[in-house]
């Protein structure tokens, strides 16, 4: 490789670009061989780029507390050999891959996501030009190497390595995180949809198509004499789980309808694996070695009456290409989603806060989740469920897997209040500092007043069983034991019910949507989770404590912040790529672009690790 000596500025006149140039900007590019093996990216970008290149017209352009700087430092630390293990020796070497990491983070440390704005500006911004040494790689080259080489793994360990930087530096001590998360639009058409609901109607309207059709073909086979001639039994219906349920719920609507009242939601997950295709394929075979037996040929074409076999064939045919079709979307779905759209498949319809038009509107989105330590973002993790009750878990996994079991404490809001998740916390040692549902209730006098609840209730214990006394006065003891399942967790539910409620005057507020006239033979009962009381009454007490108040504020802070600041200011509200894996990386890019950003305003002194006020008083 070899490097031509820069002189003096000097001004000549360019006749193609009719104007005066410095002799300078052209006379210092360095050259660099083609043919470069992998082992030599590092020298090639930390070695030679870390010289003063003699683009002297570049350096003088370029800020000192400029954030590119403080890239290439965090750069320097960083093992890249995941990124260039992707990368082949085979055939002409393309641009260095560390340096298109540098391109891309630093990009989007300007919060630029296109690759067409990134081609342009390594063209003409000083600080992309000083990065790749005057190099130009095209709009191909970025998407082959954010598609192919660089992965989701290879992200999340480099952004691990750069924390562990920072755990060093004493920045952050990742043994808290501080999480929370947003919903950002897909890259999908919002008008090209399906829904569960709409599915569940159209197959149980198709099942009684495949009844029908069924007797007929039965009714064939009886009336000619086929079965035994060839040996065919009847076809037998299929049973499917849950379709009681979607019909009886298609029935109320269908009464609503005329009432005018809202319809209800048929979002029942059903058992389609019983109800396959190939049943109905074996019927067309059969019906094939009939015609072939009797000599039928089937006709086409206008004016040709089809024989009956033809037409029992045909719409056999139909009905299981609509089954093949419904239970593709079950499989698209899952049993976690209620829709999703059709140019992107993994994106789901949700709720989002930007509804100018105030009428509820659904876009396709993806649940994107942050963990956040003194402003540097953790851990990225995007999901498709609506919620943020499974997110969790997911989020603290990775922290262990990175971090090992470092972890003492977590933060977060009401949308991460379930039983499965406060368990989750207990039993990895995790302290949780986690609002409840019905925080901002609890301070209420109607709460503490309610005597429907068993809370209100006062308790005793007699001969080692448990029981609650009414405001009435009257017992109710323990009936039965119940458990429900749900997302793959089971709770477990104690009920109590009082033996006799006749003549209580306090029925109307003591017994839910009591009705005078039809309810004056119902009794009290009530369903108690005891394991789930206890883990919402440790986390209410945790948040209710001093430091609570602070990890609270600290949270809102933080992570409200991060994305106010992306929402607002870097106006991020919809991702450019679709699939959940490349979503997930276009975060993430942005995210390490954030957090070197970050990471420059501590070098620079301006900004300060959060302490947060300690004078608050108890919410």
């Amino acid at each position: 490789m070899t490097h031509t000596e820069s002189h003096p500025p000097q001004i000549f006149y360019h006749k193609k670009k009719k104007r005066w140039l410095p002799t300078t900007i052209f006379l210092s590019v360095t050259c660099y061989n083609v043919t470069m093996l992998t082992t030599n990216y590092y020298t090639d970008f930390f070695e030679l780029g870390q010289r003063k290149i003699n683009f002297n017209f570049y350096e003088l352009g370029l800020p000192d507390d400029d954030p590119v700087y403080t890239l290439k430092k965090v750069m320097e630390d960083l093992d890249f050999s995941g990124l260039l293990a992707n990368c082949s020796d085979k055939g002409r070497t393309g641009y260095n891959p560390i340096m298109m990491y540098a391109v891309v983070t630093y990009a989007n440390m300007r919060g630029v996501r296109s690759v067409d704005r990134i081609v342009e500006l390594c063209e003409r911004d000083l600080a992309f030009i000083w990065l790749t040494r005057g190099q130009k790689p095209k709009r191909d080259a970025f998407y082959e190497f954010k598609g192919k080489k660089l992965t989701s793994e290879i992200l999340d360990d480099l952004n691990y390595q750069f924390l562990r930087r920072l755990q060093k530096e004493g920045l952050v001590t990742l043994k808290e995180l501080f999480i929370d998360g947003t919903k950002i639009e897909a890259n999908a058409n919002r008008y090209t949809f399906v829904w569960r609901g709409t599915i569940n109607y159209h197959l149980a309207g198709l099942l009684d198509s495949i009844e029908l059709t069924f007797t007929r073909y039965n009714t064939f086979l009886q009336e000619n004499g086929y079965g035994p001639r060839y040996d065919i039994g009847n076809a037998q219906m299929f049973v499917i789980e849950g379709m009681d349920k979607v019909r009886s719920v298609i029935e109320k609507n269908r009464k609503r309808k005329l009432s005018k009242h809202k319809k209800l939601a048929n979002n029942t997950v059903i058992e389609i694996d019983n109800c396959s295709p190939l049943e109905i394929r074996k019927l067309q075979k059969n019906l094939n070695t009939i015609a072939s037996g009797e000599g039928i040929e089937f006709v086409y074409g206008k004016g040709k009456r089809k024989p009956e076999i033809q037409q029992l064939y045909e719409e056999l045919e139909h009905l299981g290409q609509r089954l093949m079709g419904y239970k593709e979307c079950f499989e698209i779905m899952g049993k976690d989603r209620n829709s999703y759209s059709k140019t992107d498949l993994e994106a789901t319809f949700m709720r989002m806060k930007e509804d100018h038009m105030l009428n509820g509107q659904l876009k396709p989105a993806y649940n994107v989740q942050i963990a956040v330590e003194n402003y540097f973002i953790v851990h990225g993790y995007v999901s498709n469920d609506r919620t943020d009750y499974n997110t969790l878990i997911p989020v603290l996994e990775k922290h262990q897997k990175a971090f090992g079991s470092v972890l003492e404490e977590v933060t977060a809001d009401s949308g991460y209040c379930s039983e499965k998740n406060l368990l989750y916390l207990k039993e990895k040692g995790i302290e949780s500092y986690i609002k409840l549902q019905d925080h901002e209730k609890r301070k209420t006098r109607a709460y503490a007043e309610d005597i429907s609840k068993y809370y209100n209730m006062r308790v005793e214990v007699f001969e080692d069983e448990q029981f609650y006394i009414c405001h009435d006065g009257r017992e109710l003891r323990h009936i039965r034991t119940e458990t429900k399942e749900q997302n793959g967790y089971t709770q477990t539910f104690e009920v109590y019910g009082c033996a006799d409620c006749s003549g209580c005057e306090h029925k109307a507020r003591c017994l839910y949507k009591y009705n005078a006239e039809k309810d004056t033979e119902r009794n009290k009962v009530m369903k108690i989770n005891e394991q789930w009381d206890e883990l919402r009454e440790k986390s209410h007490a945790n948040i209710q404590s001093e430091r609570g108040i602070l990890k609270r504020q600290t949270r809102s802070i933080q992570t409200e912040g991060h994305f106010g600041d992306i929402k607002e200011n870097e106006n991020f509200r919809r991702f450019n790529y679709r699939s959940a894996d490349k979503v997930y990386k276009e975060f993430m890019l942005y995210a390490i672009g954030r957090n070197i950003n970050k990471y420059c305003r501590f070098l620079n002194e301006k900004l300060k690790k959060f302490e947060g006020k300690t004078t608050e008083k108890t919410a």
